[in-house]
């Protein structure tokens, strides 16, 4: 089976085509970052200007360098949610044409239910049951995935999501957009004990994260050094915050294996290409955990395309709903 993943959530055109269910025949992916970095952050507008631009030529390409046409694949997947109103119409509605125009079906896919398959793309040994950590700037949640489309969210962000929190964190300090990159090379050659961040519900017994507070904390110790007159120590700042981050990450983690017992874990998202996350997942005890190369964890065809693939195979037929929904966000029985 051949199908086309296409992937416009937010400001990356993503254009990917996929053998069967894992193998991966040729991408391309087009960034915004260069476009948007002047502006601090995502401009909606200009980002579904953007993929007016991108998205056709490189659907083209893709089909070029796997020397196919339209009219053999098997399957459209695209992602119609959650996401920017403006990038998601770009994306459906240009499969929903080529669908109609070269007779292949199609199929929607939740974007998080594409992270949750990005590190399945190169790993053959995992299978459900296992937990998800969904962390990025829009999202940070953990989910259950007892099989193949039945998933049971068990906590999320109460407000800023974790990769949200950076970007604000970033602007504070001046760094250049993307702030999550910024803060993770900048934390490197910090200390990570210099300022006692709190680590935003860490001793709760529920599965849960908040990290508008820590953020906060963050505010007033640059606000101090403001009032001083003092240099603002941003490396021994980025280290602090990046530790209380990661802290509340891992604790969350380790409290969802405990409620469940299930000790396979994966991580997905932007905010799983940081460092010190990746790392003290990796050395955590209890658990197993599978990470995706640090191309699949920002937004990316493949991971549409493989959630699509599957989600055909499953049985999941109903082309007539493939329309875009910004807020679309429950996937627990697909």
């Amino acid at each position: 089976m051949l199908t086309l993943g296409i992937e416009t959530s937010c400001d990356d055109t993503g254009v990917a085509i996929l053998r069967g269910e894992r193998e991966v025949l040729c991408e391309y992916l087009s960034s915004q970052i260069k476009d948007h970095s002047r502006f601090g952050g995502v401009i909606p507008e200009f980002a579904a200007r953007k993929h007016l631009e991108n998205l056709l030529p490189l659907v083209d390409a893709v089909l070029n360098e796997c020397h196919i046409s339209g009219q053999e694949l098997d399957l459209i997947a695209v992602t119609r949610g959650p996401g920017l109103m403006g990038s998601l119409i770009v994306g459906v509605m240009t499969a929903r044409a080529l669908s109609q125009s070269w007779g292949v079906p199609i199929v929607g896919v939740n974007h998080l239910e594409g992270h949750l398959f990005a590190p399945l793309v190169d790993a053959e040994d995992i299978e459900p049951p296992f937990l998800s950590l969904i962390v990025s700037g829009g999202h940070t949640e953990i989910i259950r995935a007892d099989a193949f489309g039945r998933y049971e969210l068990l906590g999320q962000t109460r407000d800023d999501a974790a990769g949200e929190a950076y970007d604000k964190v970033a602007r504070i300090l001046g760094l250049k957009y993307p702030g999550g990159p910024e803060i993770d090379r900048l934390a490197k050659t910090g200390n990570p004990q210099a300022f006692d961040f709190p680590v935003p519900l860490r001793n709760t017994d529920k599965v849960e994260f908040s990290f508008s507070g820590l953020k906060t904390a963050l505010i007033w110790q640059v606000r101090k050094f403001e009032a001083s007159g003092g240099d603002i120590p941003v490396n021994d700042l980025c280290a602090s915050f990046q530790r209380a981050v990661v802290d509340a990450l891992l604790a969350k983690m380790k409290l969802a294996v405990k409620m469940t017992g299930i000790r396979r874990v994966t991580a997905s998202g932007g905010v799983s290409a940081n460092s010190a996350l990746r790392e003290a997942l990796r050395r955590s005890e209890g658990f197993r955990v599978w990470l995706p190369s640090l191309g699949r964890c920002t937004d990316n065809a493949v991971m549409i395309a493989m959630a699509g693939a599957n989600s055909w195979l499953r049985g999941n037929r109903r082309s007539e709903e493939v329309l875009p929904d910004p807020s679309l966000h429950e996937f627990t029985q697909q």
